[in-house]
């Protein structure tokens, strides 16, 4: 053991384990979650020595606070080989306890897991969670399944889809609350993959009303070839001109059903993109202060190699780069094809607009029925002016997303 690791910290008796906002600490462990691996703030926080944290299980430094849901999602989530993020209550040999905001990430046939110190707003609302979790288990013995499925489903009553969503969105509110905690300026990159989450988010809801427009669009033809049935002989101009204005209409919304909404093309993918660069994004920025905070140290890692902990470190950065940049390239392409969608949309509504037009124009010629006639055909323009705008934006905010790519 080196000289500076025998210099004496002071530690409270009781409450929170000292772990600066500044600092950051990780631990490697093998596929069955034994220690193999860890950074001096993971041994200094815990207070253990490297003889008793090397080899033993991860789960010595849990926290009984801890609900059995949260580490049935964890472990459910990273055997997939998926990453993960959560907030995690942690307990030192001394008693202590202290909250990290983890990253965990496959590694070496196991998992490497990197902190950061939670200061967000949002942390307080998942100790709350997790109090009412535990208390769930312990008072009405719910299960760890039946925990976790409480957990999804109060995120779902926030508005996240999944928990990938939940942990990319709490990361970058972590990252970007300790930058100001710290006095530091804001990670540009974090912040630009947060504007094009939310740009995301509105081009989902913006799809999903134009598709809305189009089945209430459909029934307006209908309507019109109803009421040209009443005012005019069979096959009269009216009764043409709605056939045609309700075949173009449908085979505009199939074509965007295809094409935009379909499996090869969908807005959501977009959204899935953004939020797992996200996530990736804050990952790297963590494992990359692990990096740096580990050469700064220079201290005894126990049994553990140093400098092979560091090119651990190193490829699992550059991997999580990649992964990235891949992600945006995926972004890039499918909001360039949204982009050329709502281009080819809009030229098919000058077809309907020239429709509407002769619509108007032979209802002016039928006197008797002219007035109900021309409503619904205000309706129609109505319809289409709706669409329309909705177009714009979705166009806007896809090269909104483009930009903020490059």
């Amino acid at each position: 053991m080196s000289f500076v690791d025998r210099r004496v910290e002071t530690r409270p008796t009781s409450g929170e384990a000292p772990f600066g906002l500044n600092e950051v600490f990780f631990s490697r462990t093998d596929g069955r979650g034994v220690i193999q691996a860890g950074n001096y703030v993971f041994r200094r926080v815990g207070a253990y020595t490297w003889e008793e944290l090397i080899g033993a299980p991860h789960k010595v430094i849990r926290h009984q606070d801890m609900p059995k849901g949260v580490f049935q999602l964890f472990w459910d989530t990273i055997q997939r080989g998926e990453f993960m993020g959560a907030y995690v209550k942690n307990k030192s040999k001394d008693g202590l306890y202290y909250w990290v905001f983890a990253v965990v990430v496959p590694c070496k046939d196991g998992y490497l897991s990197a902190r950061i110190k939670p200061s967000s707003p949002l942390f307080d609302e998942v100790r709350a969670l997790y109090a009412q979790m535990l208390k769930l288990e312990k008072d009405e013995g719910l299960s760890p399944e039946d925990s976790a499925a409480y957990l999804l489903d109060w995120l779902k009553g926030r508005g996240f889809e999944d928990y990938h969503q939940f942990a990319a969105d709490a990361l970058s509110k972590e990252l970007i609350a300790r930058d100001q905690g710290l006095g530091n300026q804001s990670h540009a990159r974090i912040q630009e993959l947060t504007g094009m989450l939310r740009n995301a988010e509105t081009l989902v809801e913006e799809t999903e009303g134009l598709i809305t427009d189009f089945d209430a669009m459909h029934t307006i033809p209908h309507n019109l070839r109803v009421l040209a049935s009443r005012i005019e002989p069979s096959g009269g101009p009216v009764t043409v001109l709605s056939q045609n204005y309700g075949s173009m209409s449908r085979e505009m919304s199939d074509w965007f059903g295809a094409h935009v909404m379909g499996k090869n093309s969908n807005f959501a993918k977009i959204k899935s993109s953004v939020n797992n660069s996200l996530f990736v994004e804050g990952m790297a920025r963590v494992l990359i202060e692990c990096d740096n905070q580990l050469q700064q140290e220079r201290r005894d890692l126990g049994n553990a190699d140093m400098e092979s902990e560091r090119k651990i470190l190193g490829d699992l950065v550059k991997s999580q780069v990649k992964r990235a940049q891949d992600g945006m390239k995926e972004v890039d392409e499918e909001a360039a094809r949204i982009t050329g969608a709502c281009q080819v949309m809009h030229r098919h509504f000058l077809g309907l607009s020239s429709t509407r037009v002769l619509l108007k124009i032979e209802s002016a010629r039928l006197t008797d029925s002219g007035e109900t006639l021309a409503d619904i055909i205000d309706q129609l323009g109505g319809f289409q002016e709706r669409i329309s705008r909705r177009l714009d934006r979705i166009g806007k905010l896809s090269e909104e997303i483009r930009m903020l790519e490059q």
